[in-house]
């Protein structure tokens, strides 16, 4: 992965307001692979039955995806995400979600996303299908 793409990358997440506003932090991205991380707070991320909200996990997937589907420095879209809720974390556990390209062409690239707790625990699991524009990320 080209030196350039990965630090444009880095600098783009912690800049972002989605990730900064769910306290979303890259820790690790290679070519086609990216770890996230958020700690789960109830204040922020709970639903209506005070457990962590779909959307707060789907947010952690996303980011994930967006992240790994860049690493060739051209910009891709999410085409269709399919998530499967496994578990409900507890509050204060810190969640990563991995998401790994399994396949890509020139136009789509399908990537398998996790969903888990330090311990192990698995929270939801994810397949992913990117558009590839072809256009190079506009932040390099």
């Amino acid at each position: 992965m080209d030196p350039k793409v990965k630090a444009a990358i880095e600098t783009a997440v912690v800049q972002e307001p989605f990730a900064r506003s769910m306290g979303i932090e890259l820790l690790r991205l290679e070519d086609g692979f990216s770890r996230v991380e958020m700690v789960y707070d109830p204040a922020r991320h709970d639903n209506i039955y005070d457990r962590a909200h779909g959307g707060a996990l789907f947010g952690l997937i996303d980011e994930a995806f967006e992240t790994a589907s860049q690493t060739s420095g051209t910009v891709a879209v999410a085409m269709n995400v399919s998530v499967t809720y496994i578990a409900s974390p507890e509050p204060g556990a810190r969640l990563w979600a991995e998401a790994r390209r399994v396949a890509q062409t020139k136009r789509t690239a399908s990537y398998d996303i996790k969903v888990g707790k330090a311990d192990g625990q698995l929270i939801a699991v994810c397949q992913a299908l990117a558009f590839r524009t072809g256009k190079p990320i506009p932040f390099l």
